[in-house]
This record gives structure tokens, sequence and C-alpha cells, in this order.
């Protein structure tokens, strides 16, 4: 599946209707931005089942402020709509498959449930 531009209107649910969802926050006058985008897209076509989206900070400032995107590229990885990574800086294609791999063994349900626990009443 390839890459797909993610607006506000559209961010929660893409978050919380797919199981990992990968965010690429980026600009155009961006050079690291640039240089990452091949090794995002060849990821959206090696993991069809990780939806992987761009948000322009430029075109959708609200959301990148929403978001507390303060350098780009930022890359936040979601897992059934947690937030599970969230780094500045572009990743080489081995650390980007690493991440990926994390994210798909991360048991989100029992990270949940373990903080539910450490919660006092």
């Amino acid at each position: 599946m390839a890459t797909q531009d993610l607006t506000a209107d559209k961010f929660n649910d893409t978050i919380n209707d797919n199981d990992i969802v990968l965010v690429d926050f980026w600009a155009s006058w961006c050079g690291p931005c640039r240089s990452f985008a091949p090794t995002f897209a060849a990821s959206s076509e090696k993991h069809p089942d990780v939806v992987h989206v761009k948000v322009d900070t430029e075109a959708e400032q609200e959301l990148a402020s929403a978001a507390q995107i303060r350098s780009i590229p930022t890359l936040m990885a979601f897992k059934k709509g947690k937030l599970v990574f969230n780094q500045a800086g572009a990743l080489p294609p081995a650390a980007l498959e690493d991440l990926i791999q994390q994210v798909k063994d991360f048991d989100v349900d029992a990270a949940i449930a373990a903080e539910s626990a450490s919660q006092p009443e």
C-alpha cells in the first residue's frame, strides 16, 4: 500500500481504525524530510499491513501543533490507537525496519493493563 496524505479531519479516524499506523510529519522545504521520503515509501510497499501516512506540516499547521511537532521529520507510530513511538529525525532503512518489527511485536494491551494497574484509585 502506498503512503497516503493525512489531514486533521481524518487523523483520529485513521489512528483509531487501523492496527498499526506510522505518521511522517514533514515539509517540502526540509532536506532530511525529502531524503527520508523514499525510505518511508519503500517501507509502505514492504509492509502493506501497516498504514503509512504523511502529514505536511505546512498545510496542516494546527495538526502539527496539536501533535507538538518541534522539528521535522518526526515519525510517530500508533498501535491500536495508542502512541507507542515518537522521534524526530530521519531513520535509515534498517532502523525503520527494526522499528516496525518492534511495533508489531509490542503488546499494547498488556502495556495499557500494566499502566492501569499501577494507577492509584
